[in-house]
């Protein structure tokens, strides 16, 4: 399955997408990302992979990766197969009844599209976009800003999928939903539809429908994450913030509201959706330690990163066995995290689920291509 196409990595973050596309052949020949923390990791880890694309010219400005989206101009982006692009969810000001590529000027889409109309322009179409969104992108401003968006990428000569996965059903233990939009140029490739998978199944492969996921997916436990203890005793969270969780839960259920702390063991499924707020009090995953007479910890950086599907070696595994997991097992590159710990929780909190975004890359890549 390594078909070799070209792609560019678009609001690339820490580069989850770039992970994936190489896993299954792709080269990356352009990227883009503003945060000075991402650039860093991002390069750290990519160099080895694509050194090309960190090349700079006589002055030392990246030739290829870019810092802002609002400056690329589309004739110094080389030519590419696949755009992929987790772009920031934006209200468009909708303006009459067009509903397409006019109505996202002043938005971070409009920058994919107008990036993609001026290659159809100059005869080099993109095959493919690979776009990925929260999944409150469905219903924001009454589903407004989706209904602009697929009209949009019709109006630029391209057919679309779009659906909501959850990364729990792919082998990571993580209860995480994201709407992805795949869509192929109409001329170039000749599909009605993509037929989306939703899932693992236990040996492996891929789930092609939601009722296959009732026959079981890939097992998940919390714990397949876990550093050893003795790395993870740091992370115990003081008996004043625990007092304020459980203060806080207490408040929040007396006022109706749902908000207060999330408490997992080793032995739950999963755990709820790893945020980028994670860094200031870890409260939406906190691992029950009752069983040892300590309050609840939050997650290592390491455990953060695994989470989303990284193979982040850190101090090792509480049970080795997981190093050799689907999602760690030595075929991964390795994740090296370089930036401090509450920029580590940040960016994994924005990344992308990688196991998610590699069986749609393998299926861009059968179907598509």
């Amino acid at each position: 399955m390594s078909k070799k196409f070209s792609f560019i990595d678009l609001f690339a973050g820490i580069g989850g997408f770039h992970t994936a596309m190489h896993s299954v052949g792709g080269k990356c020949v352009f990227a883009s990302e503003w945060d000075k923390n991402a650039r860093l990791s991002y390069e750290t880890n990519y160099i080895g992979i694509e050194p090309k694309l960190f090349e700079k010219n006589e002055v030392g400005e990246y030739l290829y990766f870019n810092e802002d989206i609002n400056d690329v101009i589309p004739e110094n982006v080389p030519n590419f197969d696949i755009c992929c692009g987790g772009f920031p969810c934006q209200p468009f000001s909708v303006a009459g009844l067009k509903r397409g590529f006019e109505d996202t000027r002043g938005t971070l889409f409009f920058n994919i599209a107008n990036l993609v109309r001026e290659k159809i322009k100059a005869g080099y179409p993109p095959r493919v976009l690979f776009l990925e969104n929260v999944r409150g992108l469905k219903n924001h401003d009454k589903g407004k800003t989706l209904q602009v968006i697929l009209a949009t990428l019709d109006e630029l000569g391209y057919g679309y999928s779009y659906e909501v996965l959850n990364a729990k059903f792919f082998g990571v233990p993580q209860n995480r939903e994201r709407l992805f939009i795949i869509a192929w140029y109409r001329k170039l490739v000749n599909v009605d539809s993509f037929k989306f998978p939703y899932g693992i199944s236990k040996d492996g492969s891929t789930i092609y429908s939601k009722e296959g996921l009732k026959e079981g997916t890939i097992e998940t436990k919390v714990s397949d994450i876990f550093e050893p203890t003795m790395f993870t005793d740091p992370f115990t969270i003081t008996d004043r913030m625990w007092e304020g969780h459980q203060l806080r839960k207490i408040r929040n259920r007396m006022n109706g509201k749902g908000f207060g702390y999330s408490l997992f063991t080793g032995d739950s499924q999963y755990t709820s959706t790893i945020s980028a707020r994670y860094w200031k009090d870890g409260s939406e995953i906190l691992i029950d330690q009752s069983n040892r007479g300590l309050n609840p910890r939050t997650l290592t950086p390491a455990e953060a990163g695994r989470l989303q599907g990284y193979r982040i070696l850190g101090n090792g595994w509480e049970h080795p066995e997981c190093a050799n997991n689907q999602n760690y097992n030595a075929n991964n590159p390795e994740f090296r995290i370089v930036v401090s710990k509450k920029e580590a929780y940040r960016q994994f909190g924005n990344s992308v689920a990688i196991p998610v975004i590699k069986r749609l890359a393998e299926e861009i890549v059968k179907q598509l291509m």
